[in-house]
């Protein structure tokens, strides 16, 4: 095996941040993981795990079931528009708390890739990972739905509101913002410092990254699952956090606004 793919495929510990040996401390570690991911996406999962499950059990076929992401939360324009707004504020919290917990932690956080540094490589880095796994990805859902393993998923049920396409963005870059910097940036750096390997953590991120979509049916969580190893990968190699949001975030709103646009517009999309 050349060096190149062996580094990829059988990647080194790196020395920061050190590895906890203390019990005490590590038993923090493991009691805040459970806490962070109980509260956040870990919950999440489980909630997408117990929809699934209440899918299949119907007698309807998963392809004949929707799974709406964006809905409308209020019958009132604006109410409905603060609603938008407070679970976009939760998604910007969930990943603010895993950088806070880490910095509080005695991470220097632009070892972790929160730095202004390289802006133009991140946002190359980025819009190569979008493509990356974007366009698969949705052959991949295309296939899953044709043959009956995914639930028709909706990105986007919300009306014609003035608000819809900014509020859809801000969702999208919501999103990607909570999940890269918690199951990617904070996890990967936590399980570092409790002395796992670099592949066993990987496949932490990677199989929870895909748990929280499971609603959406087998298709949503294989094609999570493979983003998730190659996110996870990238940063164990890269440390560019920004890089993946943004790349997951232009994925997210290319789903979110061209659904919106594309919906009853398009044969081809379920």
């Amino acid at each position: 095996m050349s060096s190149p793919l062996r580094a990829w495929l059988l990647p080194t510990r790196p020395a920061e941040p050190a590895r906890v040996a203390d019990p005490a401390q590590r038993r923090a570690i493991g009691i805040e993981l459970v806490l962070v991911f109980v509260t956040t996406l870990g919950l999440s999962g489980l909630r997408s795990l117990l929809s699934l499950l209440d899918a299949l059990l119907r007698p309807a076929p998963l392809a004949s079931q929707d799974a709406a992401i964006n809905t409308p939360q209020a019958r009132s324009g604006l109410l409905d528009l603060l609603g938008q707004l407070l679970n976009i504020l939760q998604l910007f919290a969930w990943g603010a708390l895993g950088a806070y917990l880490l910095w509080r932690g005695g991470v220097v956080l632009a070892r972790v890739g929160f730095d202004r540094d390289r802006p133009l490589k991140d946002a190359l880095g980025g819009v190569g990972l979008a493509a990356l796994i974007g366009i698969p990805g949705l052959g991949l859902y295309l296939v899953a739905h044709a043959l009956g393993l995914n639930l028709t998923v909706q990105p986007s049920t919300l009306e014609g509101q003035w608000w819809r396409a900014p509020v859809l963005v801000l969702a999208a870059f919501g999103n990607s913002f909570a999940e890269e910097i918690l199951v990617v940036g904070y996890l990967l750096t936590r399980t570092r410092q409790l002395g796992w390997t670099e592949n066993r953590a990987l496949w932490l991120s990677a199989v929870l990254r895909g748990s929280y979509h499971l609603y959406q049916g087998f298709g949503g969580f294989v094609g999570n699952v493979v983003m998730g190893l190659v996110y996870g990968r990238v940063w164990q190699r890269t440390h560019r956090i920004w890089a993946l949001i943004l790349g997951h975030g232009l994925i997210d709103v290319v789903a979110f606004v061209g659904y919106a646009l594309l919906r009853g517009e398009v044969s081809w999309l379920p």
